[in-house]
């Protein structure tokens, strides 16, 4: 099973995932002509995705999720309130597929579960994909790290894992203050250092490989982020750490068992 990162950000949101012949983008946070040319410098071709899985209805994540699943009569799955409240922005799909938190299901050879995370959205989940060999965790867009979180995550060989800012850079910076308590809230964004704090965790588990999302371009820098994976990583010699950008797609990431 491999995955790629095709941008995160504020701006849009959209992970590959591949195991043979199967591909899932969880979210698309971009429009179709900007996701059509991310999966090209991959050397995919879109018509060769399988399905859509989706985390939360918030625009970052879903933009481009009606305009792709209806060009390519693609299923779309996401849970029954995040499909109620994203069908304005999204519009008519043309396979609408349910899934329940904590439920898992299969698309074709992959096994998907759900699980709940923290923010301010209908029902908003994470993910666990699975071969049956290696596993990718997929958490963004939560405010807190919780028991549940911790358990589905604590098997994975992978993780897209969000850090979305530096908590001073964020109360010196330009963002009001209501902005700021909504950021730092439990239903709000992962920081930098609860972000590292819990990868440290999960390396002396079977986490072999993170890949930090969901930078903020206003509170936060790849730089600072790398500083502090350093300061706090100093002894995990076994975790290796990548940054995922909004403007940039990361290679295909094989997971290994």
């Amino acid at each position: 099973m491999k995955f790629s990162v095709l941008g995160s950000g504020s701006k849009g949101n959209c992970t590959l995932v591949e195991a043979g012949s199967t591909r899932l983008l969880i979210d698309n946070g971009f429009s179709g002509k900007e996701i059509v040319s991310r999966l090209s410098t991959l050397g995919i071709a879109p018509e060769t995705l399988t399905a859509i899985i989706v985390t939360h209805e918030h625009d970052d994540h879903i933009k481009g999720v009606g305009v792709l699943a209806r060009r390519l009569n693609l299923p779309v799955y996401a849970n029954e309130a995040t499909h109620r409240v994203a069908e304005l922005r999204v519009g008519v799909v043309p396979l609408r597929r349910e899934f329940a938190a904590g439920e898992p299901f299969a698309i074709n050879g992959l096994q998907v579960h759900p699980f709940s995370v923290s923010h301010d959205s209908a029902d908003p989940v994470g993910f666990v994909v699975s071969d049956g060999t290696g596993s990718l965790g997929y958490c963004t867009d939560t405010g807190k790290i919780t028991q549940l979180i911790s358990h589905h995550l604590r098997q994975c060989q992978a993780l897209v894992l969000e850090a979305n800012h530096d908590v001073q850079m964020l109360k010196d910076g330009p963002y009001p203050l209501p902005l700021q308590q909504r950021v730092l809230s439990s239903r709000g964004h992962l920081a930098n250092t609860d972000s590292l704090a819990f990868a440290a965790q999960l390396a002396e588990q079977r986490l072999r490989l993170v890949v930090l999302a969901h930078l903020s371009e206003i509170n936060n820098h790849p730089d600072l982020v790398l500083r502090e994976a350093r300061q706090q990583l100093p002894g995990v010699k076994t975790l290796r750490v990548l940054l995922a950008g909004q403007g940039q797609v990361s290679p295909l990431l094989e997971i290994l068992p």
